[in-house]
């Protein structure tokens, strides 16, 4: 994991304005945070439509956030080396889909990138053992992928536990994040099982502080 910090919030640009994407990025920046969510949906893996590697080159040039790409794709190897020229900074794919997994996320380290691995609230956590040594980050959707907005899944807590247990007992140092229904709450909850990066769409955008939100969750001090 990233010395500078024992706990990321990655706010998710699916809940920013989408006629104002450069300002949902620049609203990131200006709480003091380093990362940026963005989902790519296809419409086929999962029922939604949002962005391409058109949105992420258009917002490089105008942000230094690191951009952590979730890719909610039937067939992500066709893509990872668009979005790797577009900008992406860390580029994750889905365990669930039929593909080759280890040679895509090979494929993206290759292109310059960091990788991650991502499940579903419904797949085991063994389901990603095998490739745990090769990944930067894993994934654990707090929801089923597809729209913002949703309840947080309680039952994902012990795949936390799962993980940050491989993690500990192999000597790795991958980053744990989750996503779906992250609040205050919910993401302590999340911390307490291990988890150290955490997605927030709406609770973030939607907040009164958002500076107040992100300093509760983080659990840092107010400067």
């Amino acid at each position: 994991m990233d010395a500078s910090s024992d706990h990321i919030l990655a706010p998710s640009l699916l809940a920013a304005d989408h006629s104002a994407l450069a300002e949902g990025a620049r609203a990131v920046e200006q709480q003091g945070l380093s990362w940026l969510h963005i989902d790519i949906m296809d419409g086929h893996f999962v029922p939604n439509l949002t962005f391409g590697p058109g949105v992420v080159a258009a917002l490089r040039p105008k942000s230094t956030l690191f951009f952590d790409v979730h890719l909610m794709l039937d067939n992500p190897g066709a893509f990872v080396e668009a979005f790797a020229h577009a900008g992406a900074n860390l580029i994750s794919i889905h365990i669930e889909p039929e593909y080759d997994h280890a040679a895509t996320l090979e494929r993206i380290r290759e292109l310059g990138c960091r990788n991650g691995i991502v499940l579903n609230p419904d797949t085991p956590a063994e389901a990603v053992f095998p490739l745990l040594k090769s990944v930067d980050l894993v994934l654990a959707m707090t929801v089923q992928p597809g729209f913002g907005g949703q309840s947080f899944r309680e039952d994902v807590l012990p795949k936390l536990t799962a993980l940050a247990e491989f993690r500990k007992q192999n000597g790795l140092r991958y980053h744990l994040e989750v996503d779906g229904g992250v609040t205050v709450e919910t993401g302590r909850r999340c911390r307490e099982h291990g988890a150290d990066t955490f997605v927030a769409g709406t609770a973030f955008f939607k907040a009164p502080d958002r500076r107040a939100f992100a300093d509760a969750l983080l659990d840092r001090k107010t400067r």
